[in-house]
């Protein structure tokens, strides 16, 4: 799929201003599954003096070191439970003093678990919740306005570039109908890769790769049987892709196998 990127990846270490509200922080992690490394997220409104991170990533200490040199730091929100963006949050919020929320009420530190709608104020900034599941039960995604134009932090739910791995397909095509319906040029600030020109346009291209793949899936089910194993399925549908994909690619097939067979 292609990816409308504003710019290219900064080396890890580096704080990057993406916008005036949103800087980004690039964890020197980089795998097939975390892309570059896992972007750890610095929300600040101009002039406002604490600011708000979005998921610490691993238990990294140096990688830590250089977050909390950003100042204070008002609120640490998680976008999902997988460990590369959450696993240093403990660490993290006890160095800074600072509440952690997330969806999943476990990983919450000195405050309630987030809410679906609700609206976060802090660093002299309002953030929506928006629960979107799909990669897990528990992914949010947070929506923020600066100057007219809204931004949107996606965590895993949608990639600077690539596809996600699923969890839950029907879960996913709602989220991304709701991600579709996005005003124009809205900032998309995902938790690998790149930032995103326009995450409505990419949301679609998304909704549009995952109809396609469940019609290849269709098709290789009548090829292969209704009993087709994911693994089945992946070698014949995922043949011209590089087999060190096959695995997240075989998460994917399962969640469209059971979509498909509910």
């Amino acid at each position: 799929m292609s990816r409308d990127s504003t710019t290219r990846h900064p080396a890890p270490g580096v704080l990057r201003e993406v916008s005036p509200v949103a800087s980004v922080l690039l964890e020197d992690n980089p795998s097939v599954m975390t892309l570059e490394g896992t972007n750890s997220w610095v929300l600040r409104a101009p002039g406002a003096r604490g600011c708000v991170v979005v998921d610490p990533g691993y238990d990294d200490p140096a990688h830590l070191d250089r977050l909390a040199e950003v100042g204070l730091v008002e609120l640490v929100v998680l976008t999902h439970h997988h460990p590369d963006h959450a696993e240093g949050a403990p660490r993290f919020a006890e160095r800074v003093g600072a509440p952690v929320r997330a969806f999943d009420p476990g990983l919450c530190r000195g405050s309630g678990r987030l809410r679906p709608g609700e609206e976060l104020v802090a660093a002299g900034l309002r953030i929506e919740v928006l629960h979107t599941p799909g990669h897990t039960r528990d992914s949010v995604s947070l929506r923020l306005e600066h100057a007219g134009r809204p931004q949107v932090l996606t965590g895993d739910t949608v990639l600077g570039r690539g596809t996600t791995v699923l969890t839950d397909l029907g879960d996913y095509l709602d989220t991304l109908d709701v991600l579709c319906e996005l005003p124009p040029d809205t900032l998309g600030l995902p938790g690998h890769g790149p930032e995103l020109a326009d995450l409505g346009a990419v949301a679609r291209e998304y909704r549009e790769h995952r109809r396609q793949r469940l019609d290849q899936v269709r098709a290789a089910l009548r090829e292969l049987g209704p009993d087709a194993t994911p693994r089945q399925v992946v070698e014949l549908v995922y043949a011209d892709v590089d087999r060190s994909l096959w695995g997240p690619a075989e998460a994917s097939v399962t969640a469209q196998l059971e979509y498909l067979r509910r």
